[in-house]
């Protein structure tokens, strides 16, 4: 059970909180399964061109380093035989449910997107606003 991410999931890491970046290399470990990640930290030129394409809601995205120098978010997404399931909201749970318990392990708070209620993001995972955590 569990997987090595790879070297370019390593890198889409590159610029995560360190607390975040754990989590999700502790949730690759016990995943039955596999899964890429999407995206980490990005600049504020690429978060306004994504509300400009109606692919994200706000300018004000923990994608984007914050006061601290890191991006407290990250975007994952299982795979199915290679594929990401972009239709199957059953994989994207079972992920988040994997993240939360590393999450919980390793002492961090750790907020999934498809828990929001006006809008359900099934890849993103964030730490809560204002987190200083244990890095």
């Amino acid at each position: 059970m569990g997987f090595q991410l790879s070297a370019r999931d390593r890198q889409r890491l590159a610029g995560v909180y360190p607390d975040l970046a754990a989590v999700v290399e502790a949730a690759a470990g016990a995943y039955n399964g596999r899964f890429t990640v999407l995206e980490g930290a990005r600049s504020a030129q690429r978060q306004s061109r994504l509300l400009a394409q109606g692919v994200s809601q706000t300018l004000r995205s923990l994608h984007i380093p914050q006061p601290d120098g890191w991006a407290h978010a990250v975007d994952l997404a299982p795979l199915v035989e290679g594929t990401i399931p972009w239709e199957d909201w059953a994989s994207f749970k079972r992920l988040a449910e994997v993240m939360k318990e590393s999450a919980a392990r390793l002492e961090i708070p750790l907020e999934w997107g498809g828990d929001w209620t006006t809008l359900k993001d099934g890849p993103h995972f964030q730490l809560p606003r204002g987190w200083r955590g244990k890095a």
